[in-house]
């Protein structure tokens, strides 16, 4: 498992690394005005239906039933599985995709009704609303034929595909300013050539593994799809109460000062790079495992790995969320802070950054604990503690942004998710389907006392290495980051040699 962690992990880095570099030039074109806001809300929507209909509630019903008919029933039986739900997933999709460009006026007054007032900043955003919602289609579709691709243990290429986003979007800055509107809209389209090339990606991929199926075919109905369907309904519900959470705070930071919306988005991209990296790596990769052994009549080999994949996560998150709080200004200025973003906007991003970094092991937690209650075919609980979440997220973000404006927003986001992983743990632990081991009860104070102490070492640096090398070259900035992201992992991880936390022989045993 922890060579498939590693797998989709790096290949997640490389991606968010390059989105770093797609959301610098960004910054540096759009800045955090008008037209930023109004790509940054464009974006949001398909993501928001590809979270429900795709990634989440999808996988979570489709890859189960495609491992176990994999495994009872062979290849030939899985494959026309996986075509008859990729069919009516695409009849399904092109119609949402149809109702939702011709209702988007509709719709984003709904969602954004801080801007109903002002019809330029709605129009634009209706126009690019509806240019980038068929990504919705391509990229569902893409977590489909992914979602096979983990089945059979293929994970570079899906966990890969991202990395076509990024670079479609930095190419439409540069090849397709000059023939469209204004950036934004280069932006938009850029989003949905990046949906078909990815789904192409996937799709060769697929055909390489012996894994081929038409994307399209005659629909039908069979007991093996109603049964992916009776299990996928509770987690579209479950999903739709999770993104509900981000149309809340889309909705309220509509009615907040322009830029708001730019400063949350900021911040959340580079909060993403660990949740990315260790959230979704070890999520998915945790899944698949947890199917085959749950179904081979193994539950102390699935009670080790949720343990191990706990404490993997625990050790990647803990310092990233730390080094986030304490850096979290030289990370913005050193990455967004130049062209039409200004240090005064800067600062306001990360204040958002340092808020999400509070809740960042938590997002990662309910990545590691979800598949508790996958594995086991309940997509049911996780719905009504996401019914939970969001009336406590939708309460705190209106209180705090009240007195916090946007940081309230962010930080209403990260006590909302310690809410989700608190009860999702009460739950499996009180089911008696997961238990921490003396393994991870031993580490767990080593590794937050590690992150102490990287943190304390960080913060008395932090003064002495950017004045010395200079707030305002680019150069030095990098140099001044680098180097007290050199300073933390010598902390974190000499620190945890020290206290037996976390050795490099446990990782090489964990990866046989």
């Amino acid at each position: 498992m922890l060579k498939n962690v590693l797998t989709i992990g790096g290949w997640t880095f490389a991606s968010r690394i390059l989105g770093f570099a797609r959301d610098m030039l960004i910054a540096a074109t759009l800045g955090a005005g008008p037209l930023a806001d109004a790509f940054f809300i464009a974006l949001r929507l398909p993501n928001l239906f590809r979270r429900l209909f795709g990634e989440g509630a999808f996988n979570a019903a489709f890859v189960p039933a495609f491992t176990g008919t994999l495994a009872l029933e062979g290849p030939k039986r899985a494959r026309e599985l996986a075509a008859r739900m990729s069919t009516l997933m695409a009849l399904w999709l092109s119609l949402l995709v149809v109702l939702g460009m011709v209702f988007m006026p509709q719709v984003m007054a709904v969602l954004t009704p801080g801007l109903r007032d002002e019809p330029l900043r709605f129009g634009l955003v209706v126009e690019l609303s509806r240019i980038t919602f068929p990504y919705l289609l391509f990229i569902c579709l893409t977590a489909l034929v992914s979602g096979v691709l983990n089945a059979v243990d293929k994970f570079a290429l899906a966990a890969g595909a991202p990395l076509l986003f990024n670079l479609f979007a930095i190419v439409s800055l540069f090849a397709l300013v000059p023939f469209t509107a204004t950036p934004a809209h280069a932006l938009a389209w850029g989003v949905v050539l990046s949906g078909i090339a990815q789904l192409a990606l996937v799709v060769v991929a697929c055909r390489r593994a012996g894994m081929s199926f038409p994307i399209l075919s005659w629909p039908r109905v069979t007991p093996e799809t109603r049964k992916v369907l009776r299990a996928m309904l509770p987690g579209v519900l479950g999903a739709s109460v999770t993104q509900m959470s981000l149309a809340i705070d889309v909705f309220i930071a509509s009615l907040l000062p322009v830029g708001a919306i730019s400063f949350l988005t900021y911040a959340d991209r580079v909060a993403q790079l660990p949740l990315g990296v260790v959230g979704a790596a070890v999520g998915t990769a945790l899944l698949p495992v947890l199917s085959r052994q749950l179904r081979g009549g193994k539950p102390l080999a699935a009670h080790r790995s949720m343990n191990r994949a706990i404490e993997l996560s625990l050790a990647l998150t803990l310092p990233a969320a730390a080094a986030l709080v304490v850096l979290a200004a030289p990370i913005v200025l050193t990455l967004f802070q130049r062209g039409a973003l200004s240090v005064a906007d800067a600062e306001a991003v990360s204040w958002a950054l340092r808020a999400y970094a509070v809740g960042l092991p938590a997002f990662v937690l309910i990545k590691a604990f979800s598949p508790g209650f996958f594995a086991r075919g309940d997509t049911a609980t996780p719905v009504k503690i996401g019914i939970v979440v969001v009336a406590v997220n939708l309460a705190l973000s209106l209180v705090l942004s009240r007195f916090l404006d946007h940081v309230g927003i962010a930080l209403a986001t990260s006590l909302a998710a310690w809410c989700n992983a608190g009860l999702l743990f009460a739950l499996l632990s009180r089911r008696k389907h997961f238990r921490a081991d003396r393994r991870l009860r031993r580490n767990l104070w080593r590794l937050a006392a590690a992150a102490v102490l990287m943190s304390a070492g960080l913060f008395l640096a932090m003064p002495a290495a950017f004045p010395l090398l200079g707030w305002e070259a680019g150069l030095a900035r990098l140099g001044g980051l680098g180097l007290l992201v050199l300073l933390g992992l010598v902390l974190y991880f000499g620190t945890t040699q020290l206290l037996g936390a976390l050795r490099l022989q446990d990782l090489r045993r964990l990866r046989r």
